[in-house]
C-alpha cells in the first residue's frame, strides 16, 4: 500500500467510496488547472481596457458552472450518505466495547461468546505477525455475510475504526452506535482506535478475520 492512496477496498461501500473519490478529484483537478490558467493569463496579458465596466455574458457563465459543478458533486455525495446509513437486514449481530486500552467483543446472537482483545506485547510476536497491529483474540467473521456492530464504550470515547471498510464509528459511553457492512472477500483487516482516548491510545488495535461461513460455524461450535 502506497503512503499517499487509499487502502484496498473489502467492501462495496469502501468501492464506492473510492470511486467517489476519484470522481471528485478529478474535477477539482479540472477547476484547478482552469484557474492557474487564467491566472497566468491575467500575469502575462498587457491588454487591457480602462472603458469596461460591466460583462454580463461572462457573469452568467461564472455563476451557473460552478453551480453545475457541485450538482455533479453533490448527487452522488448524498446517494453515499444514505447507502451508508442503511442498515439491511443483519444476518449476525456483534456488540463491541471500547475499555481503557482494549477491545471486547460480544456475540449476541449466540450464547457465552464473549472475549477480550489486547494487542500482542512486540516481544511476543511470531514471524508472521503485525507489530503493534496483531491482536491475542482476532474478531471473526464470515465474509458475503451483512453485520451489524453495535458500538459503545466502557469508560471514556473510543472509536472503532477500519478503513479498508469505510466503517470509523465512535464507542461513546453510556451510548450505544450501530452499523453495519459487508466483507467481501476473506483476509486480515486491521484498524486502530482513531480517538485520542489516553496513554495507550495507540496500543489498542482492532483485527477483524475473515474466513468463509463454513468455518465461522466451526468457529462458533468450538468457542460454545
Amino acid at each position: 500500500m502506497n503512503l499517499f492512496t487509499l487502502q484496498d477496498a473489502t467492501s462495496p461501500l469502501m468501492e464506492q467510496l473510492m470511486m467517489f473519490h476519484d470522481h471528485t478529484m478529478m474535477i477539482l483537478l479540472m477547476i484547478t488547472v482552469l484557474v492557474g490558467y487564467l491566472m497566468m493569463m491575467l500575469i502575462y496579458n498587457k491588454l487591457n481596457y480602462r472603458f469596461l465596466l460591466e460583462g454580463q455574458m461572462i457573469e452568467v457563465i461564472w455563476t451557473i458552472l460552478p453551480a453545475v459543478t457541485l450538482i455533479f458533486i453533490a448527487f452522488p455525495s448524498l446517494h453515499l450518505l444514505y447507502l451508508l446509513d442503511e442498515i439491511n437486514n443483519p444476518l449476525i449481530s456483534i456488540k463491541t466495547i471500547g475499555h481503557q486500552w482494549y477491545w471486547s467483543y460480544e456475540y449476541t446472537d449466540f450464547k457465552n461468546i464473549e472475549f477480550d482483545s489486547y494487542m500482542i506485547n512486540t516481544n511476543d510476536l511470531k514471524m508472521n505477525s503485525f507489530r503493534l497491529l496483531d491482536v491475542d483474540n482476532r474478531m471473526i467473521i464470515p465474509y458475503n455475510s451483512q453485520i451489524r456492530l453495535l458500538v459503545t464504550a466502557a469508560d471514556v470515547l473510543h472509536s472503532w475504526t477500519i478503513p479498508s471498510l469505510s466503517v470509523k464509528i465512535d464507542a461513546t459511553p453510556g451510548r450505544l452506535n450501530q452499523t453495519s457492512f459487508l466483507i467481501n472477500r476473506t483476509g486480515l483487516l486491521f484498524g486502530q482506535c482513531s480517538e485520542i482516548c489516553g496513554a495507550n491510545h495507540s496500543f489498542m488495535p482492532i483485527s477483524i478475520e475473515s474466513i468463509s461461513p463454513k468455518f465461522f460455524i466451526k468457529w462458533i461450535n468450538n468457542m460454545n
